[in-house]
């Protein structure tokens, strides 16, 4: 896995809005902001198309919805009532935090490795969250 992680660490980092070339496969890919790693993930699809979810219309960003949870102080994640995603994606002042932190991701580094086996990329997601102590990785299960 470390060199793996090595190899990830060593790509020149894109932007979302730089078309992200070379991400045309399966596998992990991880968001930096000012040199520090932030949130690591894994995708089946295309990694181009996944990563530029994080930034979508769609009100599953899940990246963007935990920076917003954090900027309106709404850390704990609930599933019925209020503080639920959808009430909280109704209240503008959580929505304009969510907005906000999508820009805020599109001005992200992004890495990426291909890694096609759903085995690897699972265990190569959890190491490399625990290995860079990426705070925005949620390893909990809900």
């Amino acid at each position: 896995m470390q060199e793996k992680l090595d190899l990830l660490l060593k790509v020149a980092p894109q932007r979302i809005n730089t078309g992200l070339r070379g991400a045309e496969k399966s596998g992990v890919y991880l968001f930096t902001e000012n040199g520090a790693h932030l949130y690591v993930g894994r995708t089946k699809k295309v990694l181009r198309n996944r990563v530029r979810e994080h930034v979508s219309v769609a009100e599953d960003c899940p990246f963007a919805f935990r920076l917003a949870r954090e900027a309106t102080n709404n850390c704990v994640a609930v599933y019925r009532g209020e503080g639920t995603r959808k009430t909280l994606l109704k209240n503008t002042l959580f929505r304009n935090a969510y907005e906000k932190a999508k820009s805020r991701i599109r001005e992200m580094d992004v890495r990426w490795i291909s890694e096609p086996d759903a085995l690897g990329q699972t265990l190569l997601e959890i190491y490399v969250a625990v290995t860079l102590a990426t705070p925005y990785n949620d390893l909990d299960t809900h």
